[in-house]
């Protein structure tokens, strides 16, 4: 759980997710949204994948990062289910996948 709130935590990374919500991207693609260079991007992907709510995927002599959102979402509700009715209801109809914690 401390890897997805370190992953969340910063501003750009909740950036780049939205980016991946609407599409797989590139890393150049990425970085044409920010005013940062390519590696930085690249260790902000990083830390995204560490957290297993980003996926790579090696298409030809690029790399096409997407959002994972199922894990996204299942993380969260994990975090929110002692404090919140509908989070736990939620979690209690999905099958238990085992975490990577």
């Amino acid at each position: 759980m401390d890897k997805i709130f370190k992953a969340l935590a910063s501003e750009p990374r909740r950036r780049i997710l939205h980016h991946l919500a609407e599409e797989p991207m590139t890393v150049g693609e990425i970085a044409d949204n920010f005013e940062m260079a390519m590696p930085s991007i690249s260790r902000h992907l990083a830390v995204l994948k560490e957290a297993a709510i980003v996926r790579e995927q090696k298409r030809g002599q690029y790399v096409l990062y997407s959002l994972a959102s199922e894990e996204l979402t299942d993380q969260l509700y994990d975090f929110l289910a002692p404090f919140c009715d509908k989070a736990r209801g939620i979690m209690a109809e999905r099958p238990r996948k085992r975490r990577r914690d």
